[in-house]
């Protein structure tokens, strides 16, 4: 039997984890579209190794490191995915597939240190091997690794990394100073959301159409999906947050224990209006972190066993939160974006193109699961 290379390997299992396997794609067709995505995954994967490289030992093994700890690669994905609307993977598609997924890593060094996180990709965060100052330098370098890739796709290119840049960052602006007196909260986070991480992956989207020479009206149903199965990707993230360390690679309940408003406590607030149930269990989740919030600031030393009692605790909590109507709910929502966003695809004409989005779509909500 022929071995396949590492990152031809890694390729088919990227590609098939999102619904593009030999069970979904069955005539000829079908086969060589499925062949295109991986054909182009080994491709990015290779770019990418060779865009991160830096002549700067420090910078050098920074930049590796999140990107050597693995990923799904689902912003490329959709880049290739919708290049298929067109000419297919041509130099230009690769090279914004690459760019698209270095400016995703970059931000995932930022949102680390602004969300105080222990781990990602089931390894330490940057910051807790580095420090926040040499995290956030490393987010700087890629996002201008990135930059250097779109600049040679054009003035367009540019253009459209620029819109998402700043929406990227005023996501993690309004998510940082949160809702205003009168903004209602839910509303507000699902805002936050669509700019932080629907607008990458709309772009990545829409990358794939224009640099594929696709018809000029397959741009807005790409990116209307994008936007949308994005809300919904990062809905099923919060619900996978109340998941245990095993089932994810992170420690159980990060958002919450930095104070991140997810859509199952939003939701549970706006219940604990009325449900006395509710309004006890917000009690006990704000006492837990207040309590962890405590531990990690206080001066004297702090016993491994009182430790170990406050993370129980709040443990407990999260585990209490997972199991409620309101992470049922959340899941709900999840379904409707991702629902919505199917639909924004009528206008694709059926295909490959058009099933493979779908399939999409239906395995975002599966994460959960």
């Amino acid at each position: 039997m022929t071995r396949l290379p590492p990152l031809a390997r890694r390729s088919k299992t990227l590609s098939a984890s999102l619904g593009l396997g030999e069970k979904l794609f069955a005539s000829s067709e079908e086969r060589r579209f499925a062949d295109a995505i991986e054909t182009g995954l080994v491709e990015v994967e290779e770019g990418l190794l060779r865009e991160v490289a830096f002549a700067d030992d420090m910078a050098d093994v920074t930049s590796r490191y999140l990107l050597e700890a693995g990923g799904k690669r689902i912003r490329p994905v959709l880049t290739l995915l919708t290049a298929q609307l067109g000419e297919g993977n041509n130099h230009a598609v690769i090279t914004a597939a690459q760019a698209v997924e270095i400016t995703h890593l970059a931000s995932l060094y930022h949102d680390d240190v602004m969300d105080e996180a222990e781990m990602r990709r089931g390894v330490p965060s940057a910051q807790n091997v580095w420090g926040n100052s040499v995290a956030i330098l490393t987010g700087d370098l890629l996002f201008a690794r990135a930059s250097k890739l779109v600049a040679s796709l054009g003035e367009g290119a540019i253009k459209l990394q620029a819109d998402t840049f700043e929406r990227l960052c005023l996501g993690q602006l309004h998510e940082t100073i949160g809702p205003r007196p009168g903004d209602d909260p839910i509303e507000h986070y699902l805002q936050v959301l669509a700019d932080k991480t629907g607008s990458l992956i709309a772009a990545a989207a829409q990358m794939g159409v224009i640099f594929s020479n696709a018809p000029e009206e397959f741009a807005a149903p790409v990116v209307a999906f994008g936007e949308k199965i994005g809300v919904a990707f990062q809905l099923i993230d919060d619900v996978i947050d109340l998941a245990e360390p095993e089932e994810t690679g992170k420690a159980q309940g990060t958002d919450l224990r930095s104070g991140v408003a997810t859509l199952p406590l939003l939701f549970l607030r706006r219940a604990a209006v009325s449900d006395p149930e509710a309004a006890a269990l917000l009690a006990r989740i704000e006492r837990t972190v207040d309590a962890a919030e405590g531990q990690a600031a206080h001066a004297a030393p702090v016993t491994a066993d009182a430790l170990a009692e406050v993370d129980a605790d709040f443990t407990a909590a999260v585990t209490a939160l997972r199991s409620h109507a309101v992470t049922t709910e959340t899941l709900d929502e999840a379904r409707r974006w991702a629902a919505e966003a199917v639909a924004a695809l009528a206008p694709l004409p059926e295909g490959p193109v058009k099933l493979a989005l779908t399939k999409f779509a239906e395995a975002v909500v599966e994460r959960s699961t």
